[in-house]
């Protein structure tokens, strides 16, 4: 007994192993950063740090739903843009144009109809519950489903031809940016449901490509709809929740918008970290790592991986916010996967999926990389150019600008290449605590 006592003593009192690794790779980006700033100036790196800080935030929403519970989502893209529509619509001033005309109250009429097309196809499917055979309830939706969605539409287009003609475009809500951000993560997590519902129950495989599928077509809708987003004509400026460039200057101004960025991340790390020890996020990775096992035990499977995938949704949202927000800019032509999606995927495999502070660690360091590839590209073509006229005499290429930033496109995939070669975990791997 006392050996036993003696052995539990110095379980309880051995130090813990200092982080080496994570101290090593911190460091490491820390000089990269204070490099960048040394070569690239100090408005030009916090802007750069800012757009890594949002890109953080989705990192985090991407880690939890593949990390934590193996949901693979191919569409951050559509999450991104939402939140940043939701910021847009927020925070841009009062249209008086559209709010002092008539048009409200026709919208409001034409988007009635739609709701009461939603509710009278929903309704539809629950015929069976009334004795209709199942074939025929699902003929009756569909048909139903196919004609109110022409009415709709028919009633809808009168009116949004009659607000883009007469007032652009229904404009903003003038709040403060934030509230955008908060709504922009509703939105998303609600989007984020109704895929859920649906598609949750497919193969990871199955999964990727529907919410692939889900994100373009978020992207075609706000870009087709003029009344709403201005489309390809892009809303600016968006106004931010912290003092401006104008008022500020702008690295001062950066800094600011960093420093509310990094409290964001802070606190979204520590609610993470809280559920990722908690019993909720044991039993989310008992369901990742043995589904079976985990229904066995009694655990409603759908349930919780519904409620991991809404999350990372929700996260995806605010940072397609926050990040909107800073860019001052809203085109959805500009939401492309490569950057919105692919290059987030980058950053949870370079970090270690499910590890929280390795997906803030791989933000980082690929965004770094993603920006300074093209100037380091630049500058060295630019040096072979120099070497080839004066040693050879060879005629220098009139499009070094663009083929130095397809150089970014170069640079990560061969990131990703070695990252899964030699570090398929990532490089800060997740650290599961077996207990019993």
């Amino acid at each position: 007994m006392s050996t036993q006592r003696e052995q539990r003593t110095d379980l309880v009192t051995t130090p813990s192993r200092l982080p080496v690794r994570e101290l090593t790779l911190f460091a490491t980006l820390l000089v990269a950063v204070l490099g960048v700033y040394a070569v690239m100036g100090a408005a030009y790196s916090t802007r750069m740090l800012v757009e890594a800080a949002c890109y953080a935030i989705l990192a985090l929403g991407l880690t939890i739903q593949w990390g934590y519970a193996g949901q693979f989502n191919a569409g951050v893209m559509g999450f991104v843009a939402l939140g940043g529509f939701s910021a847009m619509a927020f925070s841009v001033p009062v249209n008086e144009a559209f709010w002092a005309s008539e048009l409200p109250g026709e919208l409001g009429v034409a988007l009635l109809y739609a709701l009461a097309a939603v509710l009278v196809v929903f309704g539809a499917t629950r015929l069976d519950r009334l004795g209709v055979p199942k074939k025929l309830r699902t003929l009756i939706a569909v048909v139903l489903a196919v004609v109110l969605y022409l009415v709709v539409v028919n009633v809808l287009r009168g009116v949004t031809g009659e607000i883009e003609s007469r007032a652009g475009f229904i404009g903003g809500l003038g709040l403060p940016p934030w509230t955008g951000w908060i709504v922009g993560g509703a939105l998303a997590g609600g989007i984020g449901y109704f895929i859920g519902k649906v598609c949750l129950g497919l193969r990871s495989d199955y999964l990727a490509i529907a919410t692939l599928g889900i994100a373009e077509i978020i992207k075609a809708f706000l870009k087709n709809s003029d009344w709403l987003t201005r489309g390809t004509a892009t809303v600016s400026p968006l106004p931010w929740p912290t003092p401006g460039p104008a008022e500020l200057g702008f690295t001062l101004a950066r800094a600011l918008y960093l420093s509310l960025t990094a409290v964001l991340i802070a606190a979204i790390f520590f609610l993470l970290h809280r559920a990722y020890h908690a019993p909720w996020g044991r039993m989310i990775r008992a369901i990742r790592d043995n589904e079976i096992s985990a229904a066995a035990m009694g655990k409603d499977i759908n349930r919780r991986r519904l409620e991991i995938f809404v999350l990372g949704c929700i996260l995806m949202g605010i940072g397609g916010g926050v990040l909107g927000t800073f860019n001052s800019l809203f085109d959805p032509q500009g939401y492309l996967p490569l950057n919105h999606t692919f290059l987030v995927l980058v950053m949870v495999i370079l970090g270690g999926p499910g590890n929280n502070l390795g997906t803030i660690f791989g933000a980082v360091a690929v965004y770094i990389i993603w920006i300074m590839s093209e100037p380091l590209a630049l500058y060295l073509m630019q040096l072979a150019v120099t070497i080839g006229e004066g040693a050879f005499g060879w005629d220098a290429p009139s499009n070094l600008d663009s083929r130095a930033l397809q150089a970014r496109v170069f640079v990560i995939g061969l990131l990703i290449t070695l990252v899964l070669r030699f570090a398929p975990k990532g490089l800060l791997p997740e650290k599961v605590k077996h207990h019993g």
